[in-house]
């Protein structure tokens, strides 16, 4: 069985401290980039978690729309992770739409070291910030989604566990999500 993985964007939110859904930030290059950096980075497919906002996604990718999105990521990480359920993916690439410094390069390293990993588990890290993205083996899904409450997406998960393989991508990108819209 081939090794596929697949990308999820985790772009639902309404963005209220930015000013708007953060899916329609930069006139929609937060998006493609995002897209982008988890198919060429080594993602067979690709969704686009939608919600406050819904737009057409960029090829290669495919929209999920998590009705209950304003109850916070939780509700976009279980929309992501249902919409792979049925695909052959053994590894889901999460990442936030609001990223928009992480290419390709990050994902092929935190997604290489996820496969080499006996849990299947890693994270991308920059210095000592942990950060996106974050690979997660299927075979934890269903641990996964049984921790996910309110506006708080993966961290309870990882945080429970001692398996997860740190990857400093320090020296490819910043890792910084944009909260804040800085204007015109």
């Amino acid at each position: 069985m081939a090794d596929h993985a697949a990308g999820v964007v985790l772009a639902a939110g309404a963005g209220t401290r930015y000013g708007m859904p953060k899916v329609l930030a930069d006139d929609g290059k937060w998006l493609r980039s995002a897209v982008l950096a988890l198919h060429d980075g080594g993602c067979d497919d690709v969704v686009v978690v939608l919600g406050a906002a819904i737009v057409d996604v960029p090829a290669p990718a495919r929209p999920v729309v998590a009705g209950d999105w304003a109850e916070g990521m939780s509700a976009s990480l279980r929309a992501g992770i249902a919409a792979l359920e049925h695909g052959s993916a053994r590894h889901a690439v999460l990442m936030t739409v609001d990223t928009p410094d992480i290419g390709a390069a990050v994902v092929a390293r935190v997604l290489r070291a996820a496969r080499g990993a006996p849990s299947g588990i890693a994270r991308a890290g920059y210095g000592r910030r942990p950060g996106h993205p974050v690979v997660i083996g299927r075979a934890h899904w269903p641990a996964l989604v049984a921790t996910l409450h309110g506006d708080e997406g993966a961290r309870s998960f990882l945080s429970s566990r001692s398996d997860v393989v740190w990857v400093d991508c320090a020296d490819l990108a910043t890792g910084a999500d944009i909260d804040v819209n800085p204007g015109p």
